[in-house]
């Protein structure tokens, strides 16, 4: 088997660390593993696959000459916006988690489960979609292909990882009784309807993040969606209350059936005898969970569900590496 050589920026990071956890959980054909990151994280040390490999600092040099194959970057839009084009450059597949290139029209945004044939458009650059979108897009895509979709409501309810380790150590401070470092306002036993920067339409960048995406990745700029983000004080995975609006009518029994055969979906849906996902139940997975799914009464052709998944992994991690995944086995061919 061919084996990959692959670089991982921003590697001391939560989500960079989550990276090389899931290439050794996923048993991803390896060669040499390049760990890069800022001047103040190189020269420590991280093990991987029983190795100690040592921190780079990142620089225009770093894909010079390596015959690097991979690169997963998660070190921020500035960082990606700057060197992901270098790497690219010096034939490189990037697979980028920021926000920088997810609207660029010459990049795709992919999410295996939902559009695995837009991996194969890339020019050395592909989008790792935003976390909450990832698992959103996952349990839409069943309905909407079996009924189409006309209109979604998302609300979603996001740990506090999602902010990386600056997020954690607020709620750790905040349960602590210390104050805030990084959020506006005190995230223990407390919910921000506030994530990212504010925008002149009274968005959030995370709320159009959602909207945005999800027509990119369903490929239907028709899409009427609307989204509210909040901040909520849970370490690990994200939930989401998702209300959507088909075009064909349903009963609830083909709605089961068809989120039971998604790729990546446990239903998990029997409020009789209190089965239904949490953000417990799904963090260190790299499953989407659905459940309390159910007719919305107040209008036509509408149904809730509650979605769960663990950010970091499926939200990130592992939505990369599945897609390195996918590139891989076709150049195995």
């Amino acid at each position: 088997m061919k084996k990959f050589d692959v670089a991982v920026v921003g590697a001391t990071g939560v989500v960079g660390e989550k990276m090389l956890e899931v290439l050794d959980q996923r048993d991803f054909p390896v060669g040499d593993v390049y760990v890069l990151a800022s001047h103040r994280s190189a020269g420590k040390e991280i093990s991987f696959k029983g190795k100690t490999l040592v921190v780079e600092e990142l620089t225009d040099k770093s894909f010079e000459g390596r015959g690097i194959d991979f690169a997963l970057f998660s070190a921020g839009s500035s960082v990606s916006l700057e060197f992901a084009p270098i790497a690219a450059a010096n034939g490189v597949i990037v697979i980028d988690n920021s926000s920088a290139w997810r609207m660029d029209e010459g990049v795709p945004l992919v999410v295996p489960e939902v559009n695995p044939e837009a991996a194969f458009t890339h020019k050395n650059l592909i989008a790792n979609p935003n976390c909450s979108t990832i698992q959103a897009v996952v349990a839409l895509k069943p309905i909407y292909d079996t009924f189409g979709i006309e209109r979604i409501i998302f609300s979603t309810y996001q740990s506090v990882s999602g902010s990386g380790i600056a997020g954690i150590r607020d709620l750790e401070a905040g349960i602590q009784g210390k104050e805030n470092t990084f959020y506006p306002k005190q995230i223990a036993y407390n919910v921000l309807p506030h994530i990212d920067t504010f925008q002149e339409n009274g968005y959030t960048k995370e709320e159009m993040k959602m909207v945005n995406e999800t027509r990119k990745i369903l490929g239907d700029q028709a899409l009427r969606i609307t989204s509210t983000t909040v901040r909520v004080p849970v370490m690990f995975a994200h939930s989401e209350a998702v209300n959507v609006e088909t075009k064909k009518p349903f009963e609830l029994e083909e709605v089961f059936a068809c989120l039971g055969q998604g790729e990546s979906i446990v239903v998990m849906d029997d409020v009789d005898n209190g089965v239904y996902p949490t953000a417990h139940e799904a963090a260190g997975t790299d499953l989407v969970y659905v459940g309390r799914i159910r007719r919305d009464f107040s209008t036509e052709n509408a149904l809730n569900m509650w979605v769960v998944a663990d950010n970091l992994r499926k939200g990130a991690a592992t939505n990369a590496v599945q897609i390195a995944e996918l590139l891989a086995s076709r150049m195995q061919d």
